[in-house]
């Protein structure tokens, strides 16, 4: 290779580089537009109609409904005390939710009604080894912080933090149920470790479950 080739070559090979290190960061953290509380169907319809779901149309969710969703999962329901729509041991709030969407990973942020960017890139796919998983728009991925849950022996901690994602996915059900969304909640994640060094998560935040999101397949 010639002189002026490989000064060519090396130009571009850095140019790339610093397009992949810029694009990583290029997320930005995302301001939710204020969630509706009103309307919906009526809770005993929503309760006849939730199912779960495991195929999905790859069409983006509106932001607004991703702010309406989460609130209902696990927002703040009583500003003057900070507690939320589902209840959790102890009051402990120990459970973070990730939002995983095509263009990036974020950490749902309840009192400031955000979204914190965490990683650029797509990660749907770690979070689920199902065939559904990755074009499905919207993956949750529920993080146990066992720092907040202080005087907890190691298997209450799992039974905590299991009970309080429950209450949280029943929570995503009912929104989905009542706004004609698909989801199913997950215990197949695959490569936890993979996922968690992703998220970069510290060793006291544990995977506990994931949830999958999005609009049904046609004819489903």
């Amino acid at each position: 290779m010639k002189i002026s080739s490989l000064k060519i070559f090396l130009a571009a090979l850095m140019l790339a580089v610093f397009a992949n290190f810029a694009g990583a960061q290029d997320l930005k953290d995302i301001t939710l537009p204020a969630p509706k509380m009103e309307g919906g169907k009526p809770l005993m319809q929503a309760l006849k109609e939730r199912q779960t779901t495991r195929a999905y149309d790859t069409k983006k969710l509106p932001l607004q409904t991703i702010s309406d969703l989460l609130w209902a999962a696990f927002g703040i329901n009583r500003p003057d005390s900070g507690k939320r729509t589902a209840p959790s041991t102890r009051n402990w709030q120990e459970i973070d939710i990730y939002v995983v969407l095509e263009e990036g990973t974020y950490l749902f942020d309840a009192k400031a009604n955000s979204l914190k960017a965490v990683a650029s890139g797509d990660l749907r796919k770690k979070t689920g080894t199902q065939e559904f998983v990755a074009p499905a728009p919207l993956n949750l991925v529920f993080v146990a912080d066992t720092s907040k849950m202080k005087g907890a022996s190691q298997d209450d901690q799992s039974l905590y933090a299991g009970a309080d994602v429950g209450f949280i996915s029943q929570n995503v059900y009912l929104y989905c149920a009542s706004e004609g969304l698909a989801t199913v909640v997950r215990g197949m994640i695959g490569d936890r470790k993979a996922l968690g060094e992703a998220l970069k998560l510290p060793p006291e935040k544990k995977i506990i479950l994931a949830q999958t999101i999005g609009y049904p397949a046609a004819g489903k």
